[in-house]
């Protein structure tokens, strides 16, 4: 079977498993595990930030950013098709009592200055007021698209305007700075804080990494305790997330894959299939007359996996355990699946 419905399905390499096997380990939540320690300040380098805490999700990640740039009863404005609008069930409401006020960031998932000015509230007797703007990039829901650098920029400007914190959503990040070839440290420079998936792309079998401050850290810290991600020996899954920072040299070979997919996929009758910017291919199935359910099931029973995405949407994900003949054997099967 190939296992395209997403990145987060890698297994770990084998000298991910022996790093594991041989971590140094110390308490993490007493801020004694070596491993743990130079995992997060290699994080934070990677990302031009000063400080970075390691959280066993992505999720997680996002919510502790909220809970520390925000106070409770404001509004946060996100993308309507974010992942943390849509995929991580109402967070926002239950762990930060915020609001949301969603926009439409159109087809990267960016809002233009004059959206955030528009979305803003201002506090006062009747109203809560903003209190964060988040972003996304790569855009998942838009299909990895990478939002350029100037436009992240402008955005994060028009919210500094108005004295709101901003939270970068970059669990593929390093996919975006891949795709614009730009250096991730300079992508994320206009944001306060981001968080990166280790168990996407890069290939970890756990955890993610949230960063800013390190006054915001410091208090990420405590927040993560609050919310049960306070984590003892945890040096044996953080050795091999120091191995997956290294993948980030190697996420082209991904895009490149999920190029030929979305070429080759294109060219089967009945579906339409746009150029992705990095490892997410989107297949419209409307001209099969297949539903993406009937469309996923078609190709599961030929030895591909898939991801509804809508009603004739279907998402397929490149990924370190995808080489370029799974891609012809993919693209082969759902010929047949079609």
């Amino acid at each position: 079977m190939i296992d395209l419905r997403s990145d987060t399905v890698t297994t770990p390499s084998e000298r991910m498993r022996q790093a594991a096997a041989d971590a140094d380990v110390g308490d993490d939540v007493y801020g004694e595990d070596p491993t743990v320690n130079e995992l997060e300040a290699r994080a934070a380098d990677a990302v031009g930030m000063d400080a970075a805490l390691y959280v066993p999700t992505g999720t997680m990640g996002n919510q502790i950013a909220a809970r520390v740039h925000t106070e409770r009863g404001q509004e946060a404005l996100v993308e309507h098709e974010s992942h943390v609008y849509k995929y991580e069930l109402g967070g926002f409401a239950q762990h930060s009592q915020l609001q949301v006020r969603t926009y439409d960031g159109g087809a990267n998932g960016c809002p233009t200055p004059e959206q955030v000015r528009e979305g803003y509230v201002e506090e006062e007797l009747h109203r809560p007021g903003t209190g964060l703007l988040c972003l996304e990039n790569t855009h998942n829901a838009k299909g990895g698209v990478a939002v350029p650098g100037e436009e992240l920029a402008a955005a994060a400007d028009a919210a500094h305007d108005l004295d709101l914190p901003v939270h970068v959503d970059g669990a593929r990040v390093f996919n975006a700075a891949t795709a614009l070839d730009v250096d991730p440290a300079e992508l994320l420079a206009p944001a306060d804080s981001v968080m990166f998936c280790l168990s996407k792309g890069l290939g970890a079998p756990v955890g993610s990494m949230l960063a800013g401050s390190e006054a915001f850290v410091e208090r990420a810290r405590r927040t993560r305790k609050l919310m049960g991600g306070g984590m003892r020996q945890a040096g044996v899954i953080a050795a091999p997330g120091l191995l997956a920072l290294e993948n980030r040299d190697r996420l082209d070979v991904d895009h490149e894959n999920a190029r030929r997919l979305a070429a080759d996929l294109d060219a089967v009758e009945g579906l339409s299939v746009p150029t992705p910017d990095s490892n997410i291919v989107l297949v419209d199935t409307t001209e099969t007359g297949l539903t993406a359910a009937e469309f996923i099931e078609r190709c599961e029973d030929e030895g591909v996996q898939g991801s509804e995405f809508g009603e004739y949407t279907v998402r397929f994900c490149t990924h370190l355990d995808v080489s370029e003949s799974d891609v012809a054997d993919a693209v082969a099967a759902v010929e047949r699946a079609c």
